[in-house]
């Protein structure tokens, strides 16, 4: 877990002053990248295949989906970069986007429960996921890109301080 100084990063809505950002795992680059080589890449392949035995215009889908490949293969390092979250007294802050930049804020005594999901390729790159249920359908509190032991702890916490929040104290 690493932390992002408060003072280096500009003031405005997505960075509330005195907060102390602390990052996802570059390893969420590498499980993102896996996917998207599957999405991408397989496709890419049997565009090509084509191509090559039946009809050269199948070219023009194959150029699309490696620009395609190549624009994402650039995107998803910052991307995963600008992913952070941060525990205040009273609430979680979850801030996500380059381009379209979004801030949730989770007020502790909101949530319900708290999910830890890893599936195949996060549990052989050793990451996870935190989500967080409210009573908000349309909540999108998601942290991808745990370390194991760091979202089993912030599991643990969060829900000691929402059950903390609910019981009044």
């Amino acid at each position: 877990m690493t932390s992002i100084d408060p003072a280096a990063q500009p003031a405005g809505p997505f960075d509330p002053p005195g907060v102390t950002w602390d990052r996802v795992s570059p390893r969420l680059i590498t499980a993102r990248l896996v996917v998207l080589a599957l999405t991408f890449g397989l496709p890419l392949v049997a565009c090509a295949v084509v191509a090559a035995l039946v009809t050269p215009w199948v070219w023009i889908p194959a150029g699309v989906l490696a620009a395609l490949l190549l624009w994402t293969v650039l995107l998803v390092p910052r991307q995963v970069r600008a992913m952070g979250y941060a525990e205040r007294d009273d609430d979680l802050l979850i801030r996500k986007g380059i381009l379209f930049r979004q801030l949730v804020v989770v007020p502790y005594g909101r949530m319900q429960f708290v999910d830890v999901e890893a599936g195949p390729l996060d549990r052989k790159l050793d990451i996870a996921k935190v989500q967080l249920h409210t009573a908000a359908a349309s909540t999108d509190a998601v942290i991808p890109g745990l370390a194991p032991d760091e979202a089993e702890r912030l599991r643990d916490r969060l829900t000691a301080r929402g059950e903390a929040r609910l019981a009044g104290l």
